[in-house]
């Protein structure tokens, strides 16, 4: 694991043990992830991150909106894996970012607690993984 991935990491596990985020953090989270931070952060402020957790098995992935006129909504594993085309362009193909803004969206919501709970069964939760 990179270092700047070790440095997020503390970051997030301190922001979830209050679910509150300072200004150093923001900080710093900013350096880190630069724009696709700023567009996250917008995100939660909007409210647009889900999280959808299938019962009885308790697994869930997240779904976020997008900033798009569309308003496109991605599922994703907040620490490995996002739909959109920016995860699979600039995370995958190119490497030139850790993550895109809906991962980063999802793990701040996921670490304030600032998400939507959608509770689906676990096939119907199957039925959603298959789309991708």
């Amino acid at each position: 694991m990179s270092a700047s991935c070790l440095v997020a990491e503390t970051i997030w596990k301190e922001i979830e043990s209050t679910h509150k985020v300072n200004d150093d953090q923001l900080w710093t989270l900013h350096f880190l992830f630069g724009k696709n931070f700023e567009g996250a952060t917008r995100i939660v402020d909007q409210r647009g991150v889900n999280k959808i957790s299938a019962h009885p098995s308790g697994r869930f992935i997240f779904q976020v909106t997008g900033e798009s006129r569309r308003k496109d909504q991605y599922l994703c594993f907040a620490e490995n894996f996002c739909a959109c085309h920016s995860f699979f362009y600039d995370v995958v193909n190119r490497g030139e970012q850790l993550c895109c803004k809906h991962q980063l969206a999802a793990r701040l919501a996921a670490s304030l607690g600032s998400y939507t709970e959608v509770n689906v069964s676990d096939e119907e939760l199957a039925l959603l993984l298959s789309r991708i």
